[in-house]
């Protein structure tokens, strides 16, 4: 085991590292001049498009995936525990200024989903049901017989990493959270927590397992009302803390920039920290939040009925923006602005998040508040990484034995909810990273395509994806 972990330390530090940071920037500077900066130039047409989607909502037929349900599953998967531990952590690694970094990450990772969206509806395929079926897997192979391989190491790696990050880890949280919850309710539960986890594990599991059973359509419809309940919920409990120290909060934007470009923060706490560490912190834990570039999302996306590539890739937009500068923004400034203590260069997590929640609400509502939302953002993403991997397996397997997938991902939720994750925190991390490797390399050489289909929605001429080149 000590050998296993050595390795995945090097492997981890190689697909986490710049070459990695550096061909994700890459991406992102690609994808936004072949767009001509669609993420800038469109901004408005993409929040109409997606709070239009999510006030409007339409009623799916029986079996079928709306857009809005694409978008919602997509960004169940993203706004996850990242969005409060994952800020936390890099605010105490790499200072105030890795919050800069996010919105750098953010700002480039909106053009790189728009172009990994639009490519999985344009390449996707229809299922024998009428459904479609899509993803990074199904654009890798489109290049040519020689990339088959390839496409079938991003099935392969996703269909892995989903047991990991998309489901122990996540069971492990929810659990964890939900005990936390129960023990400061009821004090007489104190010293139960590992039957209240199972029980947790055990619930999570079932919600999972009638999930699968309904497939991309119940799932949809789950997320539909779970995320924007779930978002508004965190992101006003953020905001109060916000709004209570409003001064504060103007003054830990002036030190989230200035110290992105100084080798000293402002703050005391942070000095000597420097840049290189938070641009690094802030470019790292940016794009673990919102995934752009790691080929998650474009698999929940390929499913939508009727969904256009151009349009479709707008609400890719949308779920960077709502996951990286609104929430990872919102619980960057409640920490900063509430005035608690960050242990500058140490290791931080949700407790700080707690601890800023604690100043508007006081410590017991406070550690409620988080408990809930962490339990409901680790079972959305459950529920998205499910399907990710089922398609992945399905891809793999031509559709068989997927029965046999969705029975071992329901009992890995009870298994991840009971027991010790560090080493499965540690596999997962590297398996994300690994899942990016073949998207990207399939991304460069279909930028045309990518061109092609944002001149087409900038010129709202209604090109239809089939009259695009598929390459092969």
């Amino acid at each position: 085991m000590d050998g296993l972990l050595r390795i995945n330390a090097w492997l981890s530090g190689v697909v986490w590292g710049w070459p990695m940071l550096l061909l994700l920037i890459a991406a992102g500077v690609l994808f936004s001049v072949r767009t001509r900066f669609v993420q800038v130039r469109r901004f408005g047409e993409m929040l109409r498009l997606s709070l239009g989607a999510l006030a409007g909502r339409k009623a799916a037929k029986p079996g079928e995936v709306t857009p809005l349900q694409a978008m919602t599953t997509a960004l169940a998967a993203t706004v996850g525990t990242g969005n409060i531990a994952g800020v936390a952590g890099a605010i105490a690694l790499g200072g105030p200024g890795a919050v800069f970094w996010m919105w750098i990450s953010a700002l480039l990772g909106m053009a790189t989903k728009y172009a990994e969206v639009a490519l999985a509806v344009h390449f996707r395929e229809r299922a024998p049901d009428g459904s479609f079926r899509g993803g990074p897997m199904y654009y890798i192979r489109a290049l040519g017989r020689g990339f088959k391989p390839l496409a079938g190491a991003f099935a392969l790696l996703g269909a892995l990493a989903a047991f990991g990050i998309g489901n122990m880890v996540q069971a492990n949280t929810a659990a964890e959270a939900v005990s936390f919850a129960v023990t400061a309710l009821c004090p007489a539960a104190a010293g139960m927590e590992q039957p209240l986890r199972l029980t947790a594990g055990i619930l999570a599991a079932l919600a999972a397992g009638l999930a699968l059973m309904g497939g991309a359509a119940r799932i949809g419809r789950v997320t539909e009302r779970l995320v924007p309940f779930m978002s508004a919920l965190y992101a006003l409990a953020a905001l109060v803390v916000v709004l209570l120290n409003l001064p504060a909060a103007g003054r830990a934007l002036v030190d989230i920039v200035a110290s992105a470009f100084t080798p000293t923060a402002a703050l005391g706490g942070a000095a000597g920290m420097g840049i290189q560490r938070a641009l690094q912190c802030g470019m790292e834990r940016g794009m673990f939040s919102h995934e752009a570039g790691m080929g998650s999302a474009p698999i929940a996306h390929a499913g939508a009925q009727g969904a256009d590539p151009d349009r479709q890739g707008l609400l890719g937009i949308f779920e960077v923006f709502a996951d990286t500068i609104v929430i990872c923004t919102l619980t960057a400034l409640a920490i900063l602005a509430s005035g608690v203590s960050v242990p500058y260069g140490g290791v931080a997590g949700a407790e700080l998040v707690i601890a800023a929640f604690g100043t508007a609400f006081g410590d017991g509502l406070a550690a409620l508040m988080t408990a809930v939302c962490l339990a409901l953002f680790a079972l959305s993403t459950i529920l998205s990484w499910s399907l990710y991997g089922e398609c992945c397996f399905a891809y793999l397997t031509g559709g068989r034995l997927t029965a046999l997938y969705r029975a071992a991902f329901t009992g890995a939720v009870v298994l991840g909810a009971a027991m010790r994750l560090d080493v499965v925190w540690a596999l997962s991390s590297t398996l994300n990273g690994l899942m990016a490797v073949p998207n990207l390399i399939a991304l460069f050489p279909l930028s045309g395509v990518v061109a092609q289909i944002s001149r087409g929605g900038l010129a709202k001429a209604g090109r239809k994806s089939e009259a695009l080149p598929r390459l092969v």
